[in-house]
């Protein structure tokens, strides 16, 4: 008998989505120049509004030979604020993975985009090392934004191109720390020549990227979305999705050793691409005696590369994922990290203007394409502490671009070309730890998969108790569990998976 027939009246039809989606809804096509809602304009809303973010972040670095000048900041003091803009991120990063894992990235991000806003409009009257120190430290919280980006992509976009969507979502949201060594200069010119004094205009040029991102949060709230399904607000009250517990969403995150090797190794790329955008154009101005303009050019093209390479490693993840599963995925950021690190080593050493640029692209290319291909492994640490896993490997790439800046460019210790060559060889150590990350469903660098038959339902079912399992708390876990074979690569039959669903693991 036809289903339709003795279906009830009120029976729910299926949810129809401009993209081909999968059991939880998640799009399993990139498309680039869709706006379909929700998939693809959570994509372009979510980049968008991170990319003003990091405009607002690294402002000031473009300018600082004029800040520098009218508040008489010493090199301490100037490392001092780089050091601000990029620490407040560390747990600001690691808080908001856990906004979006119980409220949703949509509220989450909006929210910190609008708390840190007045910062930006702040720095237009700040008038002391100590004010400007503090601007750019609560400016530096918006970086957390970073999270939310990567959690609503990795909501939104089933594995097989998570990779793609977080890589350029992310590389083009740091776009940002290039575009404003170009916006910065320009807008600052532009008043000076319309009649401002130059102390007066770069004063008056911060009111347009605190305006821009004030702006991003705005289009959050009103046009985006959680998830496929609709917002977390409704979901909850309407019984579709768990309102899950902080205490047990983060034990399952601190105790997955998974989550801190990746917040080691994000620091040591885009921690470093942090700490470059702090100090790059400096560097050409002092010590290739480059003009403002020339090398505020220069840094804008290490930081504009995120348009195809932060991206390019996010397809790189994902490409490799389609025959070689995790491993291939784990094998390519180490290789493309360390690669990385072997480039920084030189660009310290390289004594000619047109030699280091080039070089500086190279490596340009490398560390930020690392960037991409960690998150095309996060997404696959836990299913039910995403969030929180997100936001500890951000924070972890914070926290390295402030330990980065605190040992190697703060003060005079160490010169700029020296540091950055100290800053390569640590690169490749703390690379090293990838080598040990493991995946008893697929295996590891050097190992395959368990011996013991373990699958993605195991794996995953680990999260959630015997209780919460009969509550049907699990669903969404299951249903990520079965969407994720794909990462045993083409051996896709070489795991068996339970006939009927069920998990054989037991609890924690």
């Amino acid at each position: 008998m036809d289903l339709e027939q003795t279906a009830p009246k009120d029976f729910p039809s299926p949810k129809k989505f401009a993209l081909p989606v999968d059991s939880e809804h998640k799009a399993t096509v990139f498309r680039l120049f869709s706006i379909a809602s929700p998939h693809m304009r959570a994509f372009h809303i979510s980049w968008v509004s991170f990319f003003a973010c990091f405009v607002s972040t690294f402002a000031a670095p473009p300018l600082l030979p004029i800040i520098r000048d009218d508040l008489n900041l010493t090199s301490t003091d100037i490392g001092n604020a780089g050091i601000a803009a990029v620490s407040g991120a560390v747990f600001a990063r690691i808080a908001m993975g856990t906004a979006c894992d119980l409220f949703g990235p949509r509220l989450a991000s909006a929210s910190l985009i609008l708390l840190t806003a007045p910062a930006v409009f702040c720095t237009s009257i700040i008038n002391s090392a100590a004010s400007f120190f503090l601007a750019r430290f609560f400016t530096g919280f918006s970086l957390a934004t970073f999270v939310s980006t990567q959690f609503w992509m990795s909501s939104m976009f089933t594995g097989k191109v998570v990779g793609t969507a977080n890589g350029l979502a992310g590389g083009w949201g740091n776009l940002g720390g290039g575009a404003t060594q170009l916006i910065m200069p320009l807008v600052f010119s532009v008043i000076r020549d319309i009649g401002s004094t130059k102390f007066t205009a770069w004063r008056i040029a911060f009111f347009i990227p605190a305006l821009f991102q004030t702006l991003s949060a705005y289009a959050i709230f009103f046009l985006g979305q959680d998830l496929p399904d609709g917002n977390y607000t409704a979901l909850h009250k309407s019984g579709d999705k768990h309102k899950d517990s902080f205490g047990k969403v983060f034990y399952h995150a601190a105790t997955n050793y998974r989550g801190w090797i990746l917040a080691l190794t994000y620091g040591y790329c885009f921690g470093v691409e942090l700490a470059v955008d702090n100090i790059i154009a400096q560097y050409f101005y002092d010590r290739f005696n480059t003009n403002l303009h020339t090398a505020g050019v220069i840094a804008a093209s290490f930081g504009l590369a995120n348009i195809f390479s932060r991206p390019g490693g996010g397809m790189l993840s994902d490409l490799v994922a389609k025959r070689f599963g995790m491993r291939g995925r784990l094998w390519a950021l180490w290789i493309v990290q360390t690669v990385g690190g072997l480039l920084c080593v030189l660009l310290g050493k390289v004594g000619s203007l047109a030699g280091s640029i080039a070089v500086m692209l190279v490596f340009s290319v490398f560390v930020q394409a690392a960037c991409g291909l960690t998150f095309g492994v996060v997404p696959f640490v836990s299913r039910r502490s995403l969030g929180i896993i997100s936001g500890m490997t951000g924070g972890g790439g914070s926290a390295g671009a402030v330990v980065t800046q605190l040992i190697f460019f703060r003060g005079s210790r160490y010169s700029t070309e020296t540091g950055i060559t100290l800053m390569g060889v640590m690169i490749i150590a703390c690379t090293l730890p990838i080598m040990l990350i493991y995946f008893p469903q697929w295996g590891g660098m050097f190992c395959g998969p368990s011996g013991k038959g373990v699958t993605e339902h195991d794996y995953y079912m680990k999260e959630w108790s015997v209780a919460e399992r009969e509550e049907g708390f699990h669903e969404q876990s299951v249903k990520f569990a079965d969407n994720s074979r794909s990462e045993r690569g083409r051996r896709i039959e070489s795991v068996p998976t339970p006939g009927n669903g069920t998990p054989n693991a037991t609890p924690n």
